[in-house]
């Protein structure tokens, strides 16, 4: 076993090119979910320290000039901050795994994925052009991809690293003035993407980092100054921001997530089927918002599935997330944890029986078999499980399975598992959702340009390839009238 020591610096925000130090949270402690250690003091951000950052952002949004030399400049801007995460990974790794409970061999795949995600963002800036001739019988008529202003992000902490650097290069490289508040839950990897990026030499005003729960976020998104919310995480708080942002017609992107549909048909491979829902269902713990939840099997694959997978998780190691053996370790927080336990019992009391057969570490912290709930009345188990839990039920059709799906759909994310790929993805297509994956449960985009769609309760916006133009800027077209045009 690896050092199951580390340390995390006590956050602080960085607010109008300053670092200066939070306010701390009386009696109230960022534990380390592997042993209920206290790591650091919570901190939130006075209403005052958020009003500067507001007032810094608007100061410093400029158009700005976005000719091929200034693209150039920002793309090796980025590139430098690329290099910089490089030489964090092991930093951002452990810290990831300390905040997340994910394991650190995990951990260790997203944190040196970082700079390939910034790097394909300096790619963008310098092939996708910000000004293009649009045809117009002559005249000049020209199409501009405007930064839309100041924005707003709030990034989860099932994801403490990946999704505020992949948030925030897309708005930085934009020319959009980012507030960045990460999860209370999981602050100190979002500090460590933010202290490479302002390393690299940042324009003034270009990112700034408050830290706290619900009530700063709420600040933020409420501001008429904030011009665009990018947001992931709970349907809770993406109504209470969509609401907000209705009163100033803000520009947003919401991921909420749900409970993903798994249909498994008749003809499906059962090995397949097992090692791809246990490979969804224990990825980043199951903490991720595009995971597996409700399995609609068919009738006569139910039992033996059942069997495959209670098998499988009995031999799973789950331990330390800084072990480097650990396969499943903690859930992140005690609020979570409590959360998957009423989900469990919740289950219950709809007729599931409850299989938590893996062997869990006597370390004190939040800690939780991988779980199989089956038997439950599909129509009513519709809550989001969002960790290393599923539920299973049996279905006599795919057109049963389909009906079940999109009666109460995610809108994210769905899974099909059959051994005739034409007839999964033909039951794909029909599932509401807006990406569904046929006989396999990865995180990396299906394809170059699967831009994904959030259908219904997933949210607002969508989320795909060259976000810096498609979500952080708005398009606007200058050219010259003509008196031929017909009206």
């Amino acid at each position: 076993m690896s050092s199951n020591e580390t340390t995390i610096a006590q956050p602080v925000n960085y607010i109008a090119d300053e670092w200066s130090d939070c306010a701390t949270v009386d009696d109230v402690w960022n534990l380390d979910p592997n042993t209920l250690e206290p790591v650091h003091r919570a901190v939130t951000t006075s209403p005052g320290d958020v009003e500067r950052a507001l007032r810094h952002a608007e100061r410093t949004y400029d158009v700005g000039r976005w000719d091929e030399e200034a693209r150039h400049e920002r793309a090796e801007m980025l590139e430098r901050v690329a290099a910089l995460l490089e030489s964090r990974t092991e930093d951002i790794a452990r810290t990831d795994a300390l905040t997340s409970g994910t394991p650190i061999s995990a951990t260790r795949t997203v944190a040196s994925f970082l700079p390939f995600r910034i790097r394909a963002t300096a790619a963008d800036l310098r092939e996708i052009p910000r000004v293009t001739a649009l045809e117009a019988g002559g005249r000049d008529v020209r199409l501009y991809k405007v930064p839309w202003g100041p924005a707003a992000i709030l990034t989860p902490w099932n994801g403490p690293s990946f999704i505020p650097a992949a948030k925030v290069v897309s708005a930085v490289a934009a020319g959009c003035p980012v507030i960045l508040k990460p999860s209370e839950h999981a602050p100190g990897s979002a500090q460590i993407v933010v202290e490479c990026f302002v390393e690299a030499g940042l324009p003034a005003g270009a990112l700034q980092l408050v830290h706290g729960a619900g009530e700063v976020g709420a600040r933020l998104t409420a501001d008429p100054r904030i011009k665009i919310v990018s947001f992931t995480g709970g349907p809770g708080a993406g109504r209470a921001i969509a609401r907000a942002g209705a009163e100033d017609f803000k520009v947003l992107q919401l991921e909420l997530g749900g409970n993903n549909p798994v249909i498994v048909l008749d003809d499906a491979d059962l090995d397949v089927t097992a090692d791809g829902i246990l490979d969804g269902m224990t990825k980043l713990n199951g903490q991720w918002c595009e995971g597996p939840g409700k399995i609609l099997a068919h009738r006569s694959l139910v039992d033996p599935l059942l069997d495959a997978l209670t098998e499988r998780i009995s031999k799973l190691t789950v331990g330390h997330s800084l072990d480097e053996d650990t396969q499943v370790g903690p859930i992140s927080n005690g609020p979570h944890f409590q959360t998957l336990q009423s989900r469990i019992e919740g289950l219950r009391e709809l007729g599931a029986t409850v299989h938590q057969p893996a062997a869990l570490p006597e370390l004190g912290g939040y800690f939780l078999s991988p779980t199989v709930a089956s038997g439950a009345d599909p129509g009513r188990a519709t809550a989001e499980l969002f960790g290393p839990l599923v539920s299973l039920h049996a279905v006599d059709s795919e057109e049963e399975a389909l009906r079940i799906s999109n009666a109460h759909p995610s809108g994210l994310d769905a899974y099909v598992f059959g051994t005739d790929t034409d007839r999964a993805i033909e039951v794909g297509s029909r599932i509401v959702a807006g990406e569904v994956r046929v006989n396999g449960a990865k995180v990396a985009d299906l394809g170059d340009d699967s831009a994904q769609s959030f259908w219904g309760p997933a949210g607002i916006g969508g989320h795909g390839p060259a976000e810096s133009v498609r979500v952080f800027c708005g398009d606007r077209v200058v050219g010259v009238d003509s008196p031929d045009l017909p009206l």
